[in-house]
């Protein structure tokens, strides 16, 4: 059994672990909270033996073999790298550092320490995401790709009320691009690889995290759009555009209907099963590379993070998007 212990305990920990408890080979171990009061009520609920106020202490702990990170985005390096320290494999929530620094920090922990670490971004994982990877070719060159998410935040209410939750405060490294405009990024990297121009546009909120933005990628022989927001809803499916037909993603954070539009009119369902709570792919690769001595994914791997992670930190520039995350200087321990 790999124990598990789970830094936060928001909505997104409890749904990873009713996805992880379905994996073979998972156990809950532990849970941190940075008040002992929020963990003792988080383990009383997850029947978890073992709580931690103490990120040291729970990075030192032999009862636990990795941890999975759901803390605030700012949080996701320093965490990592303490555990990672201390011998703990890592398992850490999208986008998986502030920048380009953070996450470099993060890979040399993993070496240095003989340790696995992987981005938590489910998608990639997911049977919808493989089968548009084996049919790509049907579409002949591929000249397109669109990606839009645009998903109304509910914390967004409070904020246009006065109340700045973590969603919306820099000092979280949050925001719409880092949230949400993830989910499209990635993908495309794995897909396609590394663009070779960006060209950015972003709306600012008056706390200096932004609500909204658009993205357009140059490759040698195609171009991408991204559009993704936290203040307001879409409904249209995402698209990969080939000369031969089109591949048309009902959502591309978690992919459940895909189909080939040909240029012909002949339409192919290629949608595949998967299990309803989607994060259950990643967390099964999880623990399948940690049994095989794997210290990276070949999917989600260090070198598709980093390009993420210097896209994002790209469009940051460009929209003028600066965290505090981007001048502090880290000590680990």
């Amino acid at each position: 059994m790999i124990r598990f212990g789970v830094i936060g305990t928001s909505q997104i920990t409890q749904k990873f672990i009713e996805a992880a408890s379905k994996v073979e080979d998972f156990a809950l171990s532990a849970v941190y909270s940075r008040t002992e009061e929020t963990a003792k009520k988080f383990a009383t609920k997850y029947g978890i033996r073992t709580i931690f106020s103490d990120l040291t202490a729970m990075a030192k702990s032999k009862e636990i073999d990795a941890v999975y990170i759901a803390s605030p985005n700012s949080f996701h390096a320093s965490q990592a790298i303490i555990c990672m320290n201390h011998g703990k494999h890592v398992l850490c929530e999208k986008p998986i550092a502030s920048n380009m620094a953070e996450l470099q920090e993060m890979i040399n922990a993993s070496k240095t320490n003989h340790v696995l670490l992987m981005e938590a971004l489910k998608t990639t994982f997911l049977p919808n995401f493989k089968v548009i990877q084996d049919n790509l070719h049907k579409i002949g060159k591929v000249r397109s790709y669109f990606a839009s998410f645009c998903k109304y935040s509910s914390r967004y209410d409070a904020y246009k009320e006065g109340t700045v939750l973590n969603a919306f405060n820099p000092v979280f490294s949050n925001g719409s691009l880092m949230d949400i405009g993830v989910y499209c990024i990635y993908p495309m990297v794995v897909l396609f690889g590394k663009p070779l121009s960006i060209k950015a546009n972003g709306f600012l909120l008056e706390s200096g995290v932004d609500g909204e933005g658009s993205i357009i990628f140059r490759y040698k022989e195609s171009i991408a759009v991204v559009v993704h927001s936290k203040i307001t809803n879409s409904y249209i499916p995402s698209e990969i555009q080939g000369e031969q037909g089109s591949i048309l993603i009902n959502r591309i954070d978690t992919p459940e209907k895909v189909e080939i539009r040909y240029k012909d009119g002949k339409v192919e369902d290629i949608t595949q099963s998967q299990i309803a709570n989607s994060m259950y792919y990643e967390v099964n690769e999880f623990i399948d590379l940690i049994k095989f001595n794997q210290l990276e994914s070949p999917v989600n791997s260090f070198k598709n993070s980093l390009i993420t992670t210097e896209i994002i930190e790209e469009v940051r520039k460009q929209i003028g998007l600066i965290y505090p995350a981007d001048k502090a200087e880290q000590t680990y321990s």
